[in-house]
């Protein structure tokens, strides 16, 4: 065998072994972002008091609505990544709260970081990892490996079904 072809043969196993292990990022993106997640809402929740004041002192309006809701998203929304379950619309609502976190809580931090006139870089600035993460389930989706994918699936069968009887109808009434 020539060279080009060993390297021709290499890349092409290569290709097969990266799609076969394709489900992983988005699984293994989701369990962590989940957890992390699950256990910042658990925190929140648990000591909800502080979490109004600290939204209070970052002059966020409505603190306790805002408090409640990003509670309770970071709570279930961790749950529901963990299972891959509205990964892209809990994904999105997540991220929000990262913008909001990054233009509140970590200001100074993410301004530092990007000027680059301090100690951290962008990727010490956690909120700002968690965003780039995020965004990046909104768009390339929950994965094989999830609800989503099972319930889009199963929603797909039922369609098909639906159009194959639609089908055999439409040539029975014109036979």
């Amino acid at each position: 065998m020539s060279l080009v072809s060993n390297v021709e043969r290499g890349s092409r196993l290569g290709l097969v072994v990266a799609g076969a292990l394709a489900f992983l990022p988005p699984l293994v993106t989701r369990l962590l972002m989940g957890q992390a997640f699950f256990l910042t809402g658990r925190g929140k929740l648990a000591n909800f008091d502080n979490t109004v004041q600290f939204f209070a002192s970052l002059g966020i309006p409505m603190p306790e609505l805002n408090a409640a809701v990003v509670s309770r998203l970071e709570y279930y929304g961790g749950m529901a990544l963990v299972l891959g379950l509205f990964t892209r619309l809990v994904a999105a609502g997540l991220a929000s709260t990262m913008v909001v976190a990054l233009a509140t809580a970590e200001k100074q931090t993410f301004l530092d970081a990007l000027r680059m006139s301090g100690e951290q870089g962008p990727t010490d600035v956690v909120p700002l990892v968690y965003l780039v993460f995020l965004t990046w389930l909104v768009i390339a989706g929950p994965g094989g490996l999830s609800l989503d994918t099972l319930v889009l699936r199963w929603l797909r069968r039922g369609r098909d079904e639906s159009e194959v009887v639609a089908r055999v109808a439409r040539e029975a009434v014109h036979a």
